[in-house]
Formats: C-alpha cells, sequence, structure tokens
C-alpha cells in the first residue's frame, strides 16, 4: 500500500469517526462544511483528492484540528517530525507552501504549521470557528498579514496574533521568500460521552 492510500485511509476512518461523535448526517455535514454529499461520501471511502480548504471547512465543522483528520495513531511519548517528510496541504503557483507539521494532544489542541510565502504570492483563509487563535512569527522575509481587511506588515523577528474567526489572508512581500511558523489554538473541543 503506496503512503499516499495510507494517509487516505486514515483521512477517512477519522472524518467518519469525527462525523460520528459529532452526531452529523452526511447530508448535514455537507451543509454545514460546503461540502458536496457525494465528495464526502467519496472521502469516507478513502477516494479522491480532497483540497486543504475542504479540509479546514470540515474540521472547523467538527471541532477538530486538521491534523487530527489526517494523522494515523501515535506512536510513543515524543513525535519528531522533519519538515522534508510532510507534504504541503497547500502549494501556491509561485513556490509557496503551507505544511501543518504536527498538531499537539489535549483538550485544546494546538497546530503547528511551516510557511513559505514568494513575494506578491497570497493566501486567503476563510474565517475559523469562533475560539480559534493564530499566531504568526517571521523567521526570514517580510509578510503581510490581513485580517478583517486590515493589513499588517510581519517583518523578521516579529511575532502577530489574531483571533481567526475573522476573514484573513497571508501574503508574501519584500524581495526574497518569507519564513514563518504559524500555530492555530483551537478551543477546547467537547468533553468525550461515553
Amino acid at each position: 500500500m503506496t503512503e499516499t492510500e495510507v494517509a487516505l485511509r486514515a483521512l477517512a476512518s477519522n472524518v467518519r469517526a469525527a462525523r460520528t461523535r459529532a452526531g452529523l448526517s452526511l447530508d448535514e455535514l455537507g451543509r454545514r462544511a460546503k461540502v458536496s454529499k457525494g465528495a464526502l461520501v467519496a472521502l469516507e471511502k478513502a477516494q479522491g483528492n480532497p483540497n486543504f480548504a475542504t479540509l479546514v471547512r470540515l474540521a472547523d465543522t467538527l471541532g477538530v484540528s486538521v491534523s487530527a483528520l489526517m494523522e494515523g495513531r501515535p506512536e510513543g511519548r515524543v513525535r519528531v517530525v522533519s519538515a522534508d517528510m510532510v507534504m504541503p496541504l497547500w502549494a501556491g503557483e509561485q513556490g509557496s507552501e503551507a505544511r501543518l507539521m504536527l498538531t499537539t494532544s489535549g483538550p485544546a489542541p494546538t497546530e503547528i504549521w511551516r510557511w513559505k510565502l514568494q513575494p506578491g504570492e497570497e493566501y486567503p483563509s476563510h474565517p475559523h470557528q469562533a475560539g480559534v487563535v493564530e499566531t504568526v512569527s517571521v523567521t526570514e522575509g517580510q509578510m503581510t498579514l490581513i485580517v478583517d481587511g486590515t493589513e499588517h506588515p510581519v517583518d523578521a523577528g516579529q511575532t502577530a496574533t489574531f483571533d481567526g474567526d475573522a476573514p484573513h489572508a497571508y501574503r508574501g512581500t519584500g524581495t526574497d521568500a518569507c519564513h514563518l511558523i504559524m500555530t492555530v489554538h483551537l478551543p477546547p473541543g467537547p468533553a468525550p460521552t461515553g
């Protein structure tokens, strides 16, 4: 079985389990996440190739992290993740990319992302669920963070934070690629029932 097939099977199982825990039918999840029922059926059968925006909408609707939908079972107490072992979840036409490195566990998980933004390339993000807080720390280059239509320049050595439930976008600026670490702090999920 290829690495892609293993990843699709984990995604299918995790989406189905999260949907079941949330008590949502395929129709209701599709309506809330703005994803067609056919795409959800294919996803839960480990078929198709969902894009990054679809995964984010599903995760937000289900109240879980993107990586909770994608990860297999934890392999031990310590995880070390190398950027070259993680496929980009978004790749821009000019060479920009976003890689979800890992998500911490616990009642309020945090996603850790590595981004590269080429000058002039922009990624628009839809608003997340209430309670999501994003932090961007620029390690090289310059970017513009756009939140609710207002632009905020962020340079190497600077960190910005904002509530992720507003429309927002990230744009590379300057003359060289911008490298940044993003954390997405998710609100605590519902208490497990059992």
